[in-house]
């Protein structure tokens, strides 16, 4: 494949200053987004960038075979993207398992981490995490993955659609025209979904292909046009102030674009900026003091470590939240030490060796590519294994004591000779149906089953469950589906969210279809509202407005009204309804603050305690909806968990050492079976149905 002697691939030292520009843009946002609240749109610059040279790497080539052609080109991309990204997610799990606890702030990290090998992460985070600028995804250690995705899957088309470039003036034509297309299939594509899918249109490739496609055509554009310069017919003049209006441009994104808003219409500036650099600048004699300070040694230094930069940086950042926090001055300039500190090792030790060591480069390109797909899944496995074993290498008290702190634990095992608590799993109508039963047993069965409908406070139970299935003979089904309470007395998170009433619709028919008299229906949820999420605290007058709020009170009567009328039907078949009233909620999440290197964060700060005096008044209100509503349902009670979780002046979060939460309102494991004792109790005196002597306990 001889190379033609005008678009041999040349070296552009600015374009090394405009990914530092982009990268430290990036870092920036990463680090505190009120100091570029526009930042995230460098990875806009860096698609249009890579569209650009990406072509330039493969213009050169003159007439090849297809084969040749894609050989080259992908033996290129494995040994520049494959050495830094396998290093840096395989050493990125073992730091994960060793220090990140498995929650549900987590829980998504490993797949997202294992598809980052083969370019897919993108999508496993649109299918999981949703959007890219909600709070969770500042605790996976592979978000930031999504754009190498992106990437490959571009590298995967682009052969394809430059091939004809070297087939003289008419496969160039060619070759743009494609390029062209896809521009003008994408970007109206983008306008179509960006408001109504804002996480569709900020993840995938179609909707950022006229980003990298813009990139290639004006590199084919700069090449079309006669002369070395590539713009002789813009004077130097012009094309020097074009530059600057450019650089204003893609400033314009950097300090103004919007969550939510990226990549239509915010990002547009970024493009129409990058573009304009990377054209106005292709002059060598444009830009003045513009390309000085592109070309300044130093920010072509952290061009050429803007891949290993962008690699580490998210990672470590990550990692600081999730253990000594990222919110002080200190803790940032250390975790741009560290970045910077990693991504030089990483520049200088795996990316530089594989790339132009003379073995990898003379070697045959299939040869190459082979090893390198081989090395990939390799490592691959090797990070899966990581995360399997990540409960026996965890630092963190949660995993060295899972019994505890998770609502399923050992002791949920068996507790008689022969005799377990086992669990099926069925789906009705999009909803979870986890059923628990007792297998195995000489015990006798227990009169009535037990009923269970809510989210994830209904499922903090699972440990309560699979004991009484054992203990008492009852089978207990549990329906759940994340994010949807049933009953809470919080209309927004329940029946006013369509996806939820449909959960709680289907849920309660299917407990119609089954249930009989003596059975029991258990309703759990998070009835107050939240001092703190797993990620941060919420403002006290938040929590009291969202009580004693004019608009709350009226909510929580409307509210009640819709829950007799959806329960009676069954509190007059014999079926008895549990209410359960509300547990103390607390302002820091226990087990982001349970080990060594995360007490001193400051999602920590706010303690883990609380007055019990604080938390009687503020579930009074629910405790007089929830006895009004069991006074109107025959065989109705309360149970009321408040006084074992914290039977003293202040409430704390753990019992002698032990945990009582795992977050700021979910129960653990060990609370679990503390509690099961009186839930025992309180169903063995449960009113018959019928009776209508409703009770409170």
């Amino acid at each position: 494949m001889p190379a033609t002697d005008d678009t041999r691939q040349r070296y552009f030292p600015y374009i090394d200053g405009l990914r530092a520009l982009a990268v430290l843009s990036v870092i920036a946002y990463h680090l505190d987004a009120r100091l570029l609240p526009g930042g995230f749109t460098g990875v806009d610059v860096f698609f249009v960038i890579s569209g650009f040279v990406v072509s330039a790497s493969m213009a050169h080539l003159h007439r090849p075979r297809l084969v040749e052609y894609l050989a080259y080109f992908y033996s290129r991309r494995i040994r520049r993207i494959a050495p830094a990204l396998v290093a840096c997610l395989t050493l990125t799990g073992i730091a994960s398992a060793l220090f990140i606890p498995q929650a549900w702030l987590s829980d998504t990290s490993n797949a997202v981490g294992r598809w980052a090998f083969v370019g897919l992460s993108n999508f496993v985070l649109l299918r999981t995490d949703g959007d890219y600028f909600s709070p969770k995804v500042e605790f996976n250690p592979y978000t930031h993955t999504w754009s190498l995705g992106v990437e490959e899957q571009f590298y995967v088309l682009f052969p394809l659609l430059f091939f004809a470039w070297a087939f003289g003036a008419r496969g160039r034509k060619w070759s743009m025209a494609l390029f062209a297309t896809g521009l003008i299939a994408s970007l109206p594509y983008v306008i179509h979904i960006a408001e109504a899918k804002p996480a569709l249109a900020f993840y995938m490739l179609t909707t950022r292909f006229w980003q990298l496609a813009a990139g290639v055509l004006l590199f084919q554009v700069l090449s079309q046009a006669k002369g070395e310069a590539g713009t002789t017919r813009i004077p130097a003049l012009v094309a020097t102030a074009g530059a600057f209006v450019s650089l204003a441009l893609l400033a314009v994104s950097l300090a103004t674009a919007r969550a939510g808003h990226s990549p239509w219409p915010d990002s547009v500036p970024a493009v129409l900026g990058t573009l304009g650099l990377l054209g106005f600048l292709h002059r060598s004699d444009a830009g003045g003091p513009l390309r000085v300070l592109l070309e300044n040694g130093g920010v072509r230094w952290i061009g050429r470590l803007s891949y290993s930069l962008y690699l580490w940086h998210w990672p470590v950042f990550v990692l600081m939240r999730w253990t000594v926090g990222l919110e002080s001055l200190p803790t940032q300039i250390a975790a741009l030490l560290v970045t910077f500190g990693l991504a030089a090792f990483s520049y200088y030790f795996v990316e530089t060796p594989f790339r132009r060591a003379a073995v990898f480069r003379n070697a045959h390109k299939l040869a190459v590519i082979g090893v390198g797909v081989i090395a990939i899944f390799a490592f691959m496995g090797v990070y899966r294994k990581v995360g399997r074993m990540q409960p026996d290498l965890s630092l963190s008290v949660t995993a060295q004591h899972a019994d505890d702190w998770y609502p399923m634990g050992r002791e949920t095992r068996p507790v008689y000779p022969d005799c377990a608590a086992s669990g099926h799993l069925e789906t009705v109508a999009g909803a979870d149906l986890r059923i628990y039963s007792k297998s195995s047993c000489t015990l006798p069965p227990a009169a009535g089953r037990m009923f269970v409908i809510g989210d994830s406070h209904a499922a903090a139970y699972m440990g309560l469950y699979a004991r009484l299935a054992v203990d008492s003979g009852r089978d207990v089904y549990l329906y759940t589906r994340a994010g949807c309470s049933f009953a809470s007395l919080q209309p927004s998170r329940d029946y006013k969210a369509p996806h939820c009433r449909q959960f709680g619709d289907a849920a309660l028919a299917d407990v119609q279809s089954r249930a009989k008299p003596g059975d029991v229906l258990f309703l759990a949820a998070l009835r107050l509202p939240r001092y703190s999420d797993q990620w941060g605290g919420v403002a006290p007058q938040e929590v009291n407005l969202a009580m004693f709020g004019p608009e709350a009170i009226a909510s929580r009567h409307e509210a009640e009204q819709v829950a007799l009328d959806m329960l009676k039907p069954l509190a007059e078949r014999g079926v008895a309804i549990v209410f359960e009233a509300p547990k103390p909620v607390f302002r820091s999440t226990p087990y982001r603050c349970a080990d060594w290197f995360s007490r001193g964060n400051p999602a920590c700060r706010d303690g883990l305690t609380m007055p019990r005096g604080e938390l009687e008044a503020l579930r009074k209100p629910v405790l007089d909806s929830l006895a009004r509503m069991a006074a109107q349902l025959p065989g109705a009670s309360v149970w009321d968990p408040f006084p074992i979780l914290c039977p003293d002046a202040t409430c704390v979060v753990e019992d002698n050492g032990r945990p009582l939460y795992f977050d700021a309102d979910h129960i653990s494991g060990y609370a679990n079976r503390k509690l099961l004792p009186g839930f025992m109790a309180h169903l063995s005196a449960t009113p018959s149905a019928g009776s209508g002597n409703a009770r409170q306990e």
